[in-house]
């Protein structure tokens, strides 16, 4: 969307929006894009009509969700964000974690190929393992964005079309599932459409329950970081030296998906790489603000993997260093034994 407009006049805005919305939730059915897009539920995937009508004014929407949502930790800067993730307590929470649910991370590695650490990791840095899921009503939060947040409405009503047709496919009531202001569901915080696509039954007893189930969680996590791409056993990221880089550049690039070749960072003056890394493969070089520098990072294909789980270099890099500090504290408890 582009406006001429301050960001705090947008924001003001949308927060009018919402409140106004707020003000007047029981009628949200009563709305005209909410009509058009109960006729489209209907037209498309044969959802009854009155049915749809019931629920959305059962609905209601919230100022509290566009404010959160206005204000992500992903907007902070590195030796901002990292301390929200690498606390010592969330470090325990998952070698304990890991302890209760060794088999089942075993079996999720051996079938999927991912790293036990970078599972426990995810769903460390997402719900400190399964605690802290969300208590919006998942219908209201993304029928808040999808009809009063403009700058991703369209996102969002493609999340609350998917939403629908979820609980419909699993024999839930749209009304009972709770998640995050993002409407992100269970220990992994799966979207509407992760859940539909990559949410799997990896206990065997029928149903792919994220919520309550450990296991389905553990196997669904690994089960989307195996579908986009992750390879078995491969490094993920090492910090870069950049005193001998001849071009500053890339020292501020932000691009996540690889595409330079090792070979040419060294050349560039990255004289560090380890030689687990070969010189064809490609990578991205991922730089983190600190508040007196820059770290760089090389960015390799299981490091964007992650990142298709939050398009964030902030969010792959707290996954990695926690997935590390657990692994480490882990192997130092166990041969404490």
């Amino acid at each position: 969307m582009k406006t001429n407009k301050p960001l705090s006049l947008l924001i003001a805005g949308m927060l009018s929006i919402s409140m106004t919305a707020t003000a007047t939730a029981a009628e949200l059915n009563q709305r005209k894009e909410v009509k058009n897009f109960i006729a489209d539920m209907h037209k498309r995937h044969g959802f009854e009509t009155a049915k749809l009508d019931n629920l959305f004014a059962k609905t209601n929407t919230q100022e509290s969700i566009i404010k959160a949502i206005t204000r992500p930790a992903e907007k902070k800067d590195w030796h901002q964000y990292r301390p929200i993730f690498l606390g010592q307590s969330r470090i325990d929470g998952g070698v304990k974690f890991w302890e209760k649910h060794a088999k089942t991370l075993q079996r999720a590695t051996e079938k999927y190929g991912v790293d036990s650490a970078v599972i426990v990791g995810i769903i460390g840095v997402e719900t400190r393992y399964g605690r802290h899921a969300g208590n919006y009503k998942v219908i209201d939060a993304l029928s808040t964005l999808a009809f009063d947040y403009p700058p991703r409405s369209k996102f969002f009503r493609k999340e609350l079309e998917h939403y629908l047709l979820m609980t419909r496919e699993e024999k839930v009531d749209p009304l009972a599932l709770r998640g995050s202001y993002a409407g992100a569901m269970g220990q992994p915080q799966f979207i509407s459409s992760s859940y539909r696509s990559y949410a799997i039954d990896f206990n065997n007893d029928g149903k792919r329950d994220i919520w309550e189930s450990t296991e389905d969680a553990i196997g669904s996590v690994a089960n989307y970081l195996s579908r986009h791409g992750w390879q078995r056993g491969r490094p993920i990221t090492q910090k870069l030296n950049t005193s001998d880089v001849s071009q500053s550049g890339i020292l501020k690039e932000k691009a996540l998906k690889p595409s330079h070749t090792v070979a040419s960072l060294k050349q560039k003056g990255f004289g560090n790489i380890t030689q687990d890394v070969n010189d064809a493969e490609k990578a991205a070089v991922i730089n983190l603000i600190n508040k007196d520098n820059t770290e760089s990072w090389l960015g390799l294909k299981n490091f964007y993997v992650i990142t298709r789980y939050n398009h964030s270099a902030l969010y792959a890099m707290a996954v990695f260093q926690l997935s590390e500090e657990i692994k480490a504290a882990r192997q130092l408890a166990l041969k404490g034994k």
